[in-house]
């Protein structure tokens, strides 16, 4: 494992500082006409070309642009509680999020994070990020489990965070030697579940299939047993021990700008962690962890330097996927070897198969920096 910045985030949910009205929901009644909701070119042109006559190198004031521009009420999908936004206009497009992070939301913070838009021909250190207190003058109050208000001149937001408590994965999905650390929901609108495997001492994100999954599959030129979101460009293996499947990578276009689809790696089950059930499995890959992180996985106690969990490739081209079929083919495999061919760290350039112990690393020249930030 590595160390990833908490700023190192993505783009999931689009908030524009005038909302245009949408048609209501498609209705099934015969005769009726049938509407939804259409992202327009028309619209991306009325807002990047308008007037944004403020100071955007000032933190406070574009909260209070972002934050006066917010619904009453809105829904925090990502488990590890990010609120994300877009904003175009002036010539600019600026990108950014709220975060009640677990850590430190119930002693009244909310992280407020933006910066200009990174492209594949502009990533630039332009991320602007400040802890938000009654200080600021900005009040932070829990309504009830996952649930905060927060109030800043006069507005109030209220901030309904993802509730998956009930979420467990089909007992025929988990084998004995392992470890359901809990559910995520990524910014890229797909459900996985977090498994540890304790004889491999490797991680899993598991494809969560018990609701209905919001991408298209297409079977891999490499093998039958891998397939890739068209949507997404997720890459999974069918997990010939057990009805599930495995990501093994994720698009390497993606994590360049690091946009929503650049893996579950920043979307931990953060509010639904069971005592020190994370801090174990890492701390079971990385011993040498022991004394230094705390039961997210965080090196220090704002949780700027987190443990970078991603056992999968970042790939560009489908045929790098191989080196998981061409492991896991292997019939003659122990269980422990197999699951260790699913060990792979995205740092590894050739994507040669790592045991577990490859992904855990006390150098801090590791860190993801702040600035790559989303």
């Amino acid at each position: 494992m590595s160390l990833r910045s908490k700023a190192f985030h993505c783009l999931v949910f689009v908030v524009f500082l005038s909302l245009s009205s949408v048609s209501a929901p498609p209705s099934g009644n015969a005769g009726e006409k049938l509407t939804v909701p259409l992202v327009t070119n028309e619209d991306y042109i009325d807002k990047v070309t308008a007037s944004f006559n403020v100071d955007t190198s000032d933190l406070m004031t574009m909260f209070r642009i972002v934050f006066f521009s917010l619904p009453e009420r809105v829904k925090v999908y990502p488990t590890e509680n990010y609120y994300y936004f877009r904003l175009a206009r002036d010539g600019n497009q600026f990108a950014g999020n709220f975060r009640l992070d677990a850590l430190d939301r119930d002693r009244g913070i909310i992280h407020f994070a933006y910066f200009r838009d990174y492209e594949p021909w502009l990533i630039e250190d332009n991320l602007q990020h400040k802890a938000l207190t009654s200080k600021d003058g900005v009040k932070v109050e829990k309504v009830e489990d996952l649930v905060y208000a927060v109030t800043y001149a006069g507005r109030r937001v209220i901030f309904a965070l993802n509730d998956l408590r009930g979420v467990k994965p089909p007992q025929d999905i988990l084998g004995e030697n392992e470890t359901y650390i809990g559910p995520i929901f990524d910014e890229s609108g797909i459900r996985f579940v977090l498994i540890f495997n304790r004889l491999s001492n490797v991680f899993h994100y598991g494809l969560d299939e018990t609701v209905k999954v919001a991408d298209v599959f297409r079977t891999s030129s490499v093998s039958d047993r891998i397939v890739v979101g068209q949507r997404t460009g997720f890459a999974f293996y069918e997990d010939r021990l057990k009805k599930r499947r495995i990501l093994i990578g994720v698009h390497a276009a993606n994590t360049d700008v690091n946009n929503w689809f650049d893996g579950p790696f920043d979307q931990l089950p953060d509010n639904f962690l069971k005592g020190n059930a994370l801090r174990d499995a890492i701390v079971a890959t990385s011993p040498q962890l022991a004394n230094t992180i705390d039961r997210f996985g965080n090196y220090d106690k704002e949780g700027s330097e987190r443990v970078f969990i991603a056992p999968y490739i970042h790939w560009r081209y489908e045929d790098e996927l191989a080196v998981f079929s061409d492991c896991a083919r292997d019939l003659g495999l122990s269980e422990k070897e197999y699951y260790s061919c699913f060990a792979i760290s995205p740092e590894d350039d050739h994507a040669e198969s790592a045991g577990a112990e490859d992904m855990g690393s006390e150098d801090k020249s590791a860190t993801i920096p702040a600035t790559a930030a989303k």
